[in-house]
């Protein structure tokens, strides 16, 4: 109608503008004037929840932690104004809510932050209360209540209250009474012990993230080599472990451990080495005693209490059910690891321990963590509440849960499991997770009083000094046994189930994503299955593999352990770290790299040469020469022959195979060892025979040669008889002239002598004789007498002398030093080698195999 009036030039009569401007003013005005009010005009309730967090509350103690009757509680904490103004007309006041009933009430209060008019309860009447006129921004004053039990007002049946703290004041911006700050805590009351007690099981967990590498060193002791020495900072007193052993041992829980913990600690205390670099270091006496120190005090603590074994190492089953189970083998690594558990600790620590438990990440399980869990023999697997959900029931069933073929899924708690994770330095945060623990448990017992149950809390795996100091307080709070009892891990698994309670395992696509982006990937077993092989190839080769398997098979139990998560590069380094030290193991036996070599004739025998550079013996290897072309070169009348092969630590040895030729040419050979099982070990060696076969043609030229050689050498012996014999006859001659009758017969300077003397040109006499010695018959008569036979009496010069062919006076060597002759050497045709053995030692450069 409006836009019609408007449409045809008219609007409203002044009258009906007059009556609209009045109405305005008279609905307007009420809401001004509400505007413009002054802030300290409305109830405190209309202000309610504004600015309650401006005063940080915080309780710090609050003793006794389950009051009785007749006694007092008394409270302290601080208060902490971190508004940007002055807090003014302040006062501090407990209060004390109805009764809870049930878990999931405390639940909600827990997580409540700001104050809620609606469902906090008012202060105490005639409680205590604290005034503080004013209160500075960034200042903190403390604060101590001291109440009786009698003034909070509590029920005679007891139960679960909460208990609060708040600080009601002004500020200048709010210049009237509101709460600006509020803690809440709670506070159990069972002033009688219930009929039925609740069986609490509590977990005190000693595991470390792994320490030992796979190297030893090389005494007899063989020497843990360490990653690092940051275990020892755990031992120390106030370290985390050592603190663990400290406080467990006055209270009734079931410690359950990792063995190769022990086996770390007890390795440091028997003399450790620490990686530096390229090698290692010897630990430090003090930490070798500090470790001697802990296991002592542990074995003690441990004494009349259930120890409860992981498997070696506390292997991710998760990751192996999920990653680990599509490479081939990696469910052996659980089963080694489940193996060593027991052993190990019974060692240890002189106590029989369970070893029928697996304990998955956080309890988390589906179908394919279950049966790997069980698949090493564990058939009470430890899960969690939020994991086998009874969602349906109203009430907190037994944690012992049959899943049928005679597996049990012991269901812990997930809320007292979890109510001490996260930063527990502040002891406001540890009051409160110990009181929010100990009301769960006593509703708990309140859900149905008649009947009595079994639950189990199973806290984070490495709890941290502050956080095990929460959970010893938690323990010892429930000491009174009011509403309950405790009892250890193995009597929980075997208690009455409830019938009612889900044993419904998640299905795999339920498992949390949080957990699964966690695991250790496929690649990590597959880095294991590999480690895994060699050495099992290696130690069959070995006389005391027990110095090598050890060490090494640790090591790949370590590589699965659950502490690796979140620790994605740490876990790959350790992989490669152990695979390198069994590389440099298995390549201490190897093959001697050889040069080329040439076979100059139709046989010979090829050394290869195996070195073993350990500290023992090897034994059950097995060399084989193959040849790559057997029409030219074969070995041991085949193309491929295996000899057998030991070889003491520290030394090399030589294994000579026989070869024969058929033609000339180059043939590669391929030298490889082998196990006993013919698998292959270490690299394949090649290397090239060059054949050079002599030919008959050849064979005679050298032995003609040779007879020449033989023929100069007697032609010059006999020369030199003749010559030797002449001059003997001549002087002979000369005597007899010169002698006269009557004389001693001796010699006289005469003619002769003087001619001798003068010979043409100063030569010798002598080489005038041999000038002679070729003509006439003389020449002749001595060279028959130079033949014969000589005298007994002749002198020693006559005898044949063991002079060079040359006639040079020098020594015979080689072959005419009484070596092999040309009528000792065989020659192509014939069918034996006739290589003689060849030197150990590895060859050189230009090698060659001589006939």
């Amino acid at each position: 109608m409006a836009e019609a009036a408007a449409f045809q030039g008219t609007g409203p009569s002044p009258a009906r503008r007059w009556l609209r401007r009045t109405l305005t003013v008279a609905v307007g005005a009420p809401l001004l004037a509400g505007l413009l009010q002054s802030p300290s005009a409305p109830p405190a309730e209309a202000a309610e929840g504004s600015g309650t967090r401006t005063v940080d509350v915080s309780i710090d103690t609050l003793a006794p932690s389950a009051p009785v009757e007749g006694d007092t509680v008394t409270v302290t904490g601080t208060l902490t104004n971190r508004g940007k103004r002055p807090i003014t007309d302040a006062t501090v006041n407990l209060r004390v809510g109805p009764r809870m009933s049930s878990r999931s009430e405390i639940d909600e209060v827990a997580r409540r932050k700001g104050f809620r008019a609606e469902s906090d309860p008012q202060p105490l009447e005639s409680g205590p209360e604290i005034e503080i006129p004013r209160l500075e921004a960034g200042v903190s004053r403390d604060f101590q209540f001291s109440v009786p039990v009698s003034k909070l007002g509590l029920d005679d049946e007891g139960g679960v209250y909460q208990l609060g703290v708040s600080l009601t004041g002004q500020t200048s911006d709010q210049r009237y009474d509101h709460v600006l700050g509020i803690e809440r805590t709670f506070l159990p009351y069972q002033p009688e012990p219930t009929s039925k007690r609740t069986q609490v099981t509590y977990l005190w967990p000693l595991i470390s993230s792994s320490h030992i590498s796979a190297d030893t060193a090389s005494d007899d002791q063989q020497s843990p080599v360490f990653q690092d020495d940051e275990l020892a900072e755990e031992l120390r007193p106030g370290g985390r472990l050592d603190e663990l052993v400290t406080l467990g041992k006055d209270l009734p829980v079931t410690w359950v451990i990792d063995p190769d913990l022990l086996a770390s600690v007890d390795a440091m205390a028997n003399g450790y080495r620490i990686k530096d670099g390229t090698g290692h270091t010897a630990g430090t006496d003090a930490h070798s005693k500090l470790a001697a120190r802990w296991l002592g005090l542990l074995e003690k603590a441990v004494q009349g209490h259930k120890v409860v074994a992981l498997p070696f190492a506390d292997p991710d089953l998760a990751s192996l059910a999920h990653r680990g189970k599509a490479v081939p083998g990696a469910l052996e690594n659980l089963q080694s690891a489940t193996e060593l558990a027991g052993p190990t600790v019974e060692t240890i620590l002189h106590v029989q321990p369970a070893t029928d438990f697996a304990w998955p990440v956080e309890g988390a399980v589906d179908p394919s963590v279950m049966a790997v869990a069980t698949s090493a023999g564990a058939r009470k697997v430890i899960a969690r509440s939020d994991s086998i959900r009874d969602d349906d029931l109203a009430y907190t069933p037994t944690a012992a849960r049959p899943l049928g073929g005679g597996t049990t899924a012991v269901v812990s708690d997930a809320g007292l499991s979890t109510a001490f994770q996260g930063e527990m330095v502040r002891a406001e945060n540890t009051t409160l997770a110990v009181q929010e623990f100990l009301s769960q448990t006593l509703a708990v017992t309140l859900e149905q009083p008649q009947e009595q149950r079994s639950i189990v809390v199973a806290p984070q795996r490495q709890p941290s000094v502050a956080q095990a100091q929460a959970m010893a307080a938690a323990v010892r709070g429930l000491g009174a046994k009011r509403w309950s009892e405790p009892t250890d891990l193995v009597t929980a698994a075997a208690a009455r189930p409830d019938p009612e309670a889900s044993t419904s395992v998640p299905r795999t696509a339920q498992y949390p994503k949080r957990l699964r982006d966690g695991e250790l990937p496929v690649q990590a077993f597959r880095d294991m299955k590999t480690t895994r092989d060699e050495l099992d190839d290696f130690k069959v080769v070995l006389t005391m593999p027990d110095r090598v398997v050890p060490p090494v098979g640790s090591a790949i139990n370590r590589e699965m352990s659950t502490s690796w998560r979140g620790r994605t590069s740490e876990a790959a380094i350790y992989r490669v770290d152990v695979e390198e030290v069994l590389q440099r193991l298995t390549k201490s036996i190897q093959l001697v790299d050889k040069s080329d070599l040439t076979l100059s004739g139709r046989s010979a025998t090829i050394p290869v040469t195996v070195q073993n550079k350990l500290l023992q013996d090897v034994d059950g290897l097995v060399l084989r020469l193959t040849s790559a072309n057997k029409t030219r070169l074969k070995v041991d009348g085949e193309a491929m022959a295996e000899l057998p092969l030991k070889v003491r630590a520290g030394h090399s040895q030589s294994v000579k195979f026989p070869a024969s030729a058929n033609a000339n040419g180059q043939v590669s050979m391929t030298a490889q060892l082998y196990t006993a099982d013919g698998t292959p070990y270490g690299l394949p060696m090649t290397f090239t025979v060059k054949v050079s076969e002599m030919t008959p043609t050849v064979m005679l030229v050298i032995a003609g040669g040779v007879l020449l050689l033989v023929l100069a050498g007697v032609r010059m012996y006999t020369q030199r008889k003749r010559l030797a014999a002449r001059a003997a006859a001549e002087a002979e001659a000369d005597t007899g002239a010169e002698t006269e009758p009557g004389t001693d017969g001796e010699p006289e300077n005469g003619p002769a002598a003087d001619s001798h003397t003068d010979s043409p040109s100063g030569s010798d006499p002598d080489s005038e004789t041999v000038a002679e010695a070729g003509t006439g018959p003389l020449a002749e008569g001595t060279e028959l007498e130079a033949e014969s036979l000589p005298e007994p009496d002749e002198p020693a010069d006559d005898a044949p002398e063991d002079r060079s062919p040359a006639g040079d006076g020098t020594p015979a060597t080689g072959r005419e030093a009484g070596g092999d002759t040309a009528d000792d050497a065989g020659q192509p045709s014939d069918p034996d080698a006739d290589t003689g053995s060849e030197s150990g030692d590895p060859s050189g450069t230009g090698e060659k195999v001589d006939r």
